[in-house]
């Protein structure tokens, strides 16, 4: 039974957006024009708080673009859509949990409380937030419709007199004291649902939507920071409220998030984290909570809480970084190691917090990060047609019982979690967040300037719209096979003859660059954030070539042991508290590079597989690469369009759990060859190889 007592209100249209907007019966042309407009005006906002004298303390250098400013096309759209036609566009058929969440009435599912709330409210926002940020990026009506329908309540309810986005009860069931475990929970999936909400306002400018957002986070109950990674915690919501004083200039949330980090106990954890007091824990709590002092570092000018989100950002990398480019997470922070597992809602939840880290001090590293975990950890864990996934992926999935001599979830029994499912888990969080993996990287593939102009953060095939130099509307289309192949090109259309910067991040990884303007060369020298800028006068067909060679790279390092810390008391191998087993992995620009086992479906690899190979550092750099055409319809194939030859050697491995790879490096063995593929195009594969002794 419905319980919620609150009447819906009458929607408040705002920026030029008329009812267009919604679905049935409107034009497509119609329905989008009238939502740019609503973009437009939406990040013109935010570019005008933060340049103002109401603005941050330390300006921020790129500002993100709302969904559907930036659309897919070639291979990614190719991936978007089969997400749309798969997992993202249909969860809700699959599970209760995705069907009846934010209801406002109980129904029968694991985890849901009396009230309706529980494991629902942050599994669903999971999805929402993915759902409909995909909606508008591919103004798809159906997946639009569906997005609308689910967050409209929400919305309505909290301007019908909801305390919070959990409208349909008091506000008290978010405050830890009045119930601790429930309290901590339901605060930090409240989080969840306000950033399903900024990108619903981002994406469609409607002003009830902002109402609603400022409603709840003018005087929204922070609690206290904690400095450890477990239990979750709800000051993750500082993101939602920020994006939600960046776009309504409500100054009572400024002071609400001021507040919260000035108690003693947030200034203590900034200093514990700063002198290197940090502490094992879970894996998403640590990538949600880690950002959560730098994202007041530009409204307060205190560098403390910028350098301690960086120290606790490099500690996890020196002792938990995994090749793919995520911290292991089984679900805590695992050490290092080829059989070391990464929970797929880390796949989202870590570029995320680079997403913020690229927002609050434009370096580019950050965007390097980011295109690392998508090109490798981003399809690994989910089928090639998006229609199953799996709750872990590592670095080295040698067949279904590999990794093997562990519980399949330390924490809970509850079902195989290496198995790719429709729902991937009975534990439904990592089949919600994954729906958020390919929308954010498409909507932070091109940024704002402060300056003006805009820049291209992360590449891939694409087009994107926007307002430049006094009002001028520009489109950039962007033609690429990126990362497979090193050229990008570019085409810029402004409505008229407009003179505007247009920026392009140059990786770090990349040794020499080049740019070209209709054919005549310029500087493509990076600035100190990365990027490389080019500010002239535009008419529409200029052309924009962009190159960024790329170099096979091996990179060592040795497996380490298991944090000491009881959660993994029962895994044998935590035992072992000295591991330095030497590994090496093969990488190309942002792609990693693995031995494929073929697969006759991710759940399904071929028998009597070979794979005891090691590769000597020394001559693995002289890899071959053999390309092959792009497909005409992308899915992550073995078959892929580029590959490596490796030179190698074939001895006799038989890797366990315990020894998942030779102790010293291989001195016997017979020269061979091997070819490797994009660790994405894999589902059971090496990644992490012995090492050959030179």
């Amino acid at each position: 039974m419905n319980t919620n007592v609150f009447r819906p209100i009458k929607r408040g249209i705002a920026w030029g957006v008329t009812l267009a907007l919604s679905v049935g019966g409107v034009r497509a042309a119609d329905r989008e024009a009238a939502a740019r407009s609503g973009r437009d005006a939406v990040l013109s906002e935010i570019r005008a708080r933060c340049a103002g004298g109401g603005g941050p303390k330390v300006n921020y250098r790129l500002f993100p673009l709302p969904p559907g400013a930036v659309r897919p096309t070639g291979w990614l759209n190719d991936w978007a859509r089969a997400a749309a036609e798969g997992i993202t566009g249909h969860l809700d058929e699959r599970a209760d949990v995705f069907k009846h969440g934010y209801g406002g009435y109980h129904f029968d599912a694991q985890g849901v409380k009396a009230n309706g709330t529980g494991w629902p409210l942050e599994q669903c926002a999971y999805w929402l937030d993915g759902l409909v940020r995909l909606a508008y990026i591919l103004n798809d009506p159906a997946l639009i419709a569906k997005a609308r329908s689910r967050l409209d309540p929400v919305v309505d309810g909290v301007n019908g007199g909801g305390e919070s986005f959990v409208y349909w009860q008091p506000r008290d069931i978010l405050v830890a004291e009045m119930d601790k475990a429930n309290g901590l929970f339901n605060n930090w999936a409240h989080s969840h649902m306000g950033r399903a909400l900024v990108a619903y306002y981002q994406a469609t400018g409607e002003k009830r939507i902002l109402d609603a957002l400022v409603k709840v986070y003018r005087d929204y109950p922070l609690p206290e920071f904690q400095a450890g990674f477990y239990p979750v915690n709800g000051m993750v919501n500082l993101d939602p409220m920020l994006d939600t004083y960046m776009m309504s200039g409500d100054e009572a949330i400024l002071a609400n998030a001021l507040g919260a980090i000035r108690r003693p106990n947030f200034q203590k954890i900034v200093d514990q984290w700063n002198g290197g007091e940090i502490s094992h824990g879970h894996t998403v709590i640590f990538y949600e909570n880690v950002r959560v002092p730098a994202l007041m570092y530009p409204w307060t000018g205190d560098r403390r809480l910028l350098d301690a989100t960086l120290m606790v950002l490099d500690w996890a990398e020196r002792l938990h970084g995994l090749p793919m480019g995520l911290v292991s997470g089984e679900e805590y922070l695992a050490g290092i190691g080829a059989t070391r597992n990464v929970e797929t809602c880390n796949v989202a939840a870590g570029p995320w917090t680079f997403h913020w880290m690229l927002r609050v001090t434009g370096e580019g590293g950050w965007a390097d990060r980011i295109e690392k975990v998508f090109f490798n950890a981003g399809p690994a864990p989910i089928a090639r047609d998006f229609q199953t996934m799996s709750y872990y992926q590592c670095p080295n999935r040698l067949s279904m019982s590999m990794p093997v001599d562990r519980p399949k979830n330390p924490s809970q029994e509850m079902g195989d979690s290496y198995s790719f499912t429709p729902i991937g888990h009975p534990v439904l969080c990592c089949v919600g967040n994954c729906n958020r993996i390919i929308p954010n990287y498409i909507i932070g593939m091109w940024m704002a300037m402060a300056d003006g102009g805009f820049a291209a953060t992360q590449y891939g095939p694409c087009s994107m719209r926007g307002t430049v130099a006094d009002g001028v509307a520009v489109e950039i289309g962007c033609e690429t096979a990126f990362p497979f192949q090193d050229e990008i090109r570019f085409v810029v259309r402004p409505e008229r003859e407009a003179t505007f910067p247009i920026g392009f991040r140059i990786p770090r990884w990349c040794r020499d660059p080049s740019l070209d303007v209709n054919g005549q060369a310029v500087e493509s020298k990076p600035d100190d954030m990365g990027i490389a800028k080019i500010h002239r006068s535009w008419r529409s067909g200029d052309r924009i070539t962009l190159r960024l060679p790329m170099h096979v790279e091996i990179t060592r390092g040795t497996e380490t042991p298991y944090p000491q810390d009881k959660y993994f008391r029962k895994r044998s191998l935590s035992a072992l508290t000295e591991i330095h087993n030497p590994f090496a992995c093969v990488t190309r620009g942002p792609l990693l590079f693995a031995l494929p086992i073929a697969d006759g479906g991710p759940n399904e690899p071929v028998k009597d597989a070979v794979f005891s190979y090691a590769i000597d550092p020394a001559t693995a750099r002289d890899a071959k690469v053999v390309r092959a055409p792009m497909p005409a319809h992308w899915s992550w194939e073995l078959d892929a369009p580029i590959r490596l030859e490796v030179p190698a050697v074939r001895f006799d491995w038989q890797p366990t759990e315990l020894q998942p790879l030779p102790a010293e490096p291989v001195a016997a063995g017979k020269p061979a060859a091997i070819t490797l593929v994009p660790y994405g195009c894999t589902k059971f594969r090496v990644s992490m190889f012995p090492v050959a002794a030179e």
